[in-house]
């Protein structure tokens, strides 16, 4: 029979008030399971449960949060190749990166538990004698985290780890379209000793159980890792109850390769930057300027890396280097994306169509030159294992193309002159530049976005001042 799991709001697994949603294979089409289309007076139910043990969850010395972190993130290596699994099936991703996934989870929330004791404030010299002002960091009070499919376990913790250790609780709703993996996690917590209502889970569309939890009165941070649109929904629903609001949305990231670059290193990690999550990451390398002397020989590299590419449903290899598109919706507008581009005069130099597999969303490697800073290959985020070229005449105008868009998440570039890469740091207008590496972040920096790409960050020391508020004292003394 297939599992129809249930909401974990206050410590117990209990129904969730509405109807359900199937959760399908994208592989195969095969049914997984169904969970509960959440209505409001459940949500309501969870939001509750986490304002009443807010309070006594802030008063616990950090270390004891910490403590019960650690107890997780031990859970989820006890069970890592079970989960791995789980996200291999629901979401399409391939074995090795889903275990990738699981294992950096794991140590995300022992990162995070570290704060506990380095978690300051400030003191400040005051105008009056015999006085100080103190700077003391206070959490906000309940989060509201909501999920995206692409690394659906991972930004469990990206939400989680930081709300609970600085003294928030949370109530997390994942995507519709992966679940599963948050249904297992919640088992793991419930194993453990964890106070109730600190963590609560509810799952839902979008427009009925995210619109419940983003227009709550009661919630006083949303964080929300998604598309544009659906960001910009919150913030204006959130801005009735001036809720605060963080957000990680999507991208268009440039690569920018220069002549005098190593093309081996620079072919592979952009490759790697597009076809990891079968292109399906905001801050995958979405768009390449490359300087005339090296556009020939860098094809040249990325045809062969794109041809020989390994893709089908993972649950049956572990030699893959792409799985399916997590939809058909988005096998839709990957295929749609491509045929603009040709219309609009660019060259499909490998790939170009969905791959005939006989079932489930997938979508050939794609490799376009010829494309133009005006066509929609080069402005709109395509979410998918596609990859548009441009060549450029020089660095200053590689720059200018990079920063002419709405998206300013992610960029690389690709250069041996420390001067070159010098100036692309300080030029380019986005969150991030990774100079002559992949674009894939580390838990200790700072992952944040500018424009269209989001509002406040996650990661490091900022990331976790994210769930922090300032509370001013003044102490007068005689």
């Amino acid at each position: 029979m297939t599992q129809t799991y249930q909401n974990y709001i206050d410590g117990a697994f209990v129904a969730g008030g509405g109807a359900t949603i199937d959760v399908t294979n994208p592989a195969d089409g095969a049914l997984l399971a169904r969970i509960p289309d959440s209505d409001a007076a459940t949500v309501d139910a969870a939001v509750s449960a986490a304002r009443r043990a807010q309070p006594a969850w802030e008063k616990l010395a950090p270390i004891e949060r910490a403590g019960y972190l650690r107890k997780i993130s031990a859970k989820l290596r006890e069970h890592r190749k079970e989960l791995a699994g789980v996200i291999v099936r629901e979401q399409g991703k391939i074995q090795q990166l889903a275990q990738v996934e699981v294992d950096f989870t794991a140590d995300y929330i022992d990162y995070m538990a570290e704060w506990a004791r380095r978690l300051e404030g400030e003191i400040l010299t005051s105008d009056r004698a015999n006085e100080n002002i103190f700077l003391f960091r206070k959490p906000i009070g309940v989060v509201a985290g909501i999920l995206p499919w692409n690394f659906p376990f991972f930004l469990i913790a990206r939400k989680l780890a930081p709300a609970l250790i600085t003294g928030n609780t949370i109530v997390i709703k994942p995507s519709e379209e992966t679940p599963i993996n948050a249904y297992e996690f919640a088992k793991l917590v419930a194993e453990t000793d964890l106070p109730k209502g600190v963590f609560n889970l509810v799952g839902g569309l979008g427009r009925s159980t995210g619109q419940a939890l983003v227009e709550h009165p009661q919630v006083d941070l949303i964080t929300f890792t998604g598309s544009v649109a659906t960001g910009s929904r919150i913030m204006q629903t959130a801005g009735r109850n001036l809720t605060r609001v963080n957000l990680e949305l999507g991208g268009k990231a440039p690569a920018i390769v220069l002549a005098d670059a190593d093309l081996d290193l620079a072919a592979k990690a952009i490759y790697d930057s597009r076809v990891i999550n079968t292109g399906q990451v905001c801050n995958c390398a979405e768009r390449v300027y490359v300087e005339r002397g090296a556009h020939e020989a860098l094809v040249e590299r990325l045809v062969k890396l794109f041809r020989d590419t390994q893709y089908g449903d993972p649950s049956e290899r572990d030699d893959l280097q792409m799985g399916p598109l997590v939809n058909q919706a988005g096998l839709d507008k990957v295929a749609a994306a491509v045929e603009q581009a040709k219309r609009d005069g660019a060259t499909i130099v490998t790939g170009g169509k969905p791959a005939e597999l006989g079932k489930g969303f997938h979508y050939e490697p794609t490799l376009i030159v010829d494309a133009r800073a005006d066509m929609a290959i080069m402005r709109e985020e395509t979410f998918g294992p596609v990859l548009p070229i441009q060549v450029v005449d020089s660095l200053d105008e590689a720059i200018a193309l990079a920063n002419d868009s709405e998206y300013g998440l992610t960029s690389s570039i690709f250069t041996r002159d420390i001067n070159a890469a010098m100036k692309a740091a300080r030029e380019l207008r986005f969150g991030e530049t990774y100079i002559n590496r992949e674009h894939f972040e580390a838990m200790q920096g700072f992952h944040a976005g500018r424009r269209k790409s989001g509002i406040g960050g996650a990661d490091g020391k900022h990331g976790l001042l994210e769930f922090t508020e300032t509370h001013v004292v003044y102490l007068q003394t005689p």
